[in-house]
């Protein structure tokens, strides 16, 4: 298969391409800064800031299949609601429409469960749930399926939980650094659960998502298929730098007083509601996550 990936240096997109090449396919992997990081047997290429319009149709020559990885991710900074959308929705509206006057086989689409709900629900999201994203990274990422639906072309749209691995950033990357702090933490109270997602079980989706034609014109929610609690993510963090959890039961409420008091209220809804993603309707056409979320925080904080 020759596949095309976008944003592949990425946190992702680096571990998508070195599986696809390692399974015998054929990669053409887009990056902004072109570097040498993959198997020679990889193509790379190079492509403009997706924040201007860019010519898909030369990046889609001999290609069967696109996974869209491209991108700018959630962030706590003020990025703007004007770039979010001609990074995420426009320019993956311009790469489906030309993925469909090529007649690409397959666009598969990585877009995010915040395109779906906020960072707490207070049930558990499936595919079923009427999207209701509520800041403008989730509206740009629900706007970016549309457009690749309203393209007539064949895809599969995955939607994945916060996703962990070696070399996380943002705020799991600070959850390490506090993990690895010898002091105890005030968080063996908190019994809200939320759902994570190894990389690699990401890159298994990606990889099933290929080579299924069930999951042809489908949306799927992506998760580990057990949430852990935030008290038992720390333990797992502590336990991959050998050390025993250390987590004093402070009741949530002052948790919660102290996150509003200091300006902080959006970290209270990440650290004490709950966001659980229920993978059912992946796991019935054939995925099977390798990583146990426990195992998989451990190794990530131990390779930090």
């Amino acid at each position: 298969m020759r596949i095309l990936v976008t944003g592949a240096s990425g946190f992702i997109g680096r571990a998508v391409v070195e599986d696809l090449a390692a399974q015998g396919h054929r990669v053409r992997a887009a990056m902004r800064q072109p570097a040498d990081i993959f198997a020679r047997s990889v193509e790379v290429v190079a492509v403009s800031d997706l924040a201007r319009p860019l010519e898909w149709r030369p990046l889609l020559s001999d290609i069967d299949t696109v996974v869209h990885l491209a991108g700018i991710a959630h962030t706590t900074s003020d990025v703007g609601d004007d770039l979010y959308d001609r990074v995420n929705r426009a320019a993956t509206a311009a790469l489906a429409a030309a993925a469909a006057r090529n007649r690409i086989q397959r666009l598969v689409f990585v877009s995010s469960i915040r395109a779906q709900a906020g960072p707490a629900a207070d049930h558990a999201l499936t595919e079923g749930d009427t999207p209701y994203p509520v800041d403008a990274y989730g509206r740009s990422k629900l706007a970016a399926e549309d457009a690749i639906r309203a393209a007539e072309l064949p895809f599969t749209i995955l939607r994945p939980a916060l996703i962990y691995g070696p070399g996380v950033k943002g705020n799991l990357a600070a959850l390490i650094r506090l993990a690895r702090s010898p002091w105890p933490l005030p968080l063996g109270a908190l019994h809200n659960r939320r759902s994570l997602l190894a990389r690699s079980n990401l890159v298994a989706a990606i990889h099933l998502a290929l080579a299924t034609p069930a999951m042809r014109n489908e949306t799927y929610v992506v998760a580990d298929p057990t949430a852990l609690t935030m008290a038992e993510i720390v333990a797992a963090l502590r336990a991959g730098l050998t050390r025993g959890p250390r987590l004093l039961p402070i009741p949530p409420a002052l948790l919660a007083l102290a996150c509003k008091a200091a300006g902080r209220a959006q970290l209270w809804d990440r650290i004490g509601g709950s966001c659980i993603v229920d993978p059912t309707k992946l796991v019935a056409v054939g995925w099977r996550p390798a990583i146990d979320t426990r195992a998989g925080l451990a190794a990530m904080a131990q390779a930090a």
